[in-house]
């Protein structure tokens, strides 16, 4: 008899999303995302950090400030990084797992990449501009979002830390 307490889908894709923020090198907020077809194939992955070949040593990495000397004006977000990182396949249709909810400028490279349904961990600002926003244009293009529920990894294991 097969093993029954093997994780599904969701919590492999987001386990995987969780991975990928560890890659961030930001002390603040780490984020990670995972885009996968409609067969269960990872797509792609991605994370918040910097533009592929700017020094993350050189760049800052502080929230207040002038705009040129915070991170904000630098870091690529990790819904866009995995969009980035797909390497031309078509997202048509795919699914974005991500640990935190989208900015708007991410919503907008979602809808343009094609993805139809969005997967979250946590939603850290929900009654932010750009929160409010991402659901507006989500809506709008009829992309399913769905925050992310387990109940595999309620009995003590966890997925992070």
């Amino acid at each position: 008899m097969k093993r029954q307490d093997y994780i599904t889908w969701d919590e492999y894709f987001m386990g995987i999303a969780l991975l990928s923020a560890r890659r961030s090198k930001d002390p603040n907020t780490q984020v990670g995302a995972c885009i996968v077809n409609e067969r269960n194939i990872i797509l792609s992955t991605g994370y918040n950090g910097m533009p592929k070949g700017c020094s993350d040593d050189d760049l800052p990495w502080d929230r207040d400030g002038d705009f040129q000397h915070t991170k904000y004006a630098y870091v690529c977000h990790a819904e866009l990084n995995a969009i980035l990182n797909s390497d031309g396949r078509s997202l048509a249709d795919a699914i974005l797992y991500v640990t935190c909810f989208p900015c708007n400028e991410c919503a907008k490279a979602i809808i343009q990449a094609g993805i139809k349904k969005v997967v979250y961990l946590e939603d850290k600002y929900p009654d932010a501009d750009a929160t409010c926003v991402s659901r507006k244009l989500f809506d709008m293009v009829e992309i399913t979002l769905e925050q992310f529920k387990s109940t595999q990894f309620e009995n003590g294991l966890t997925l992070y830390n």
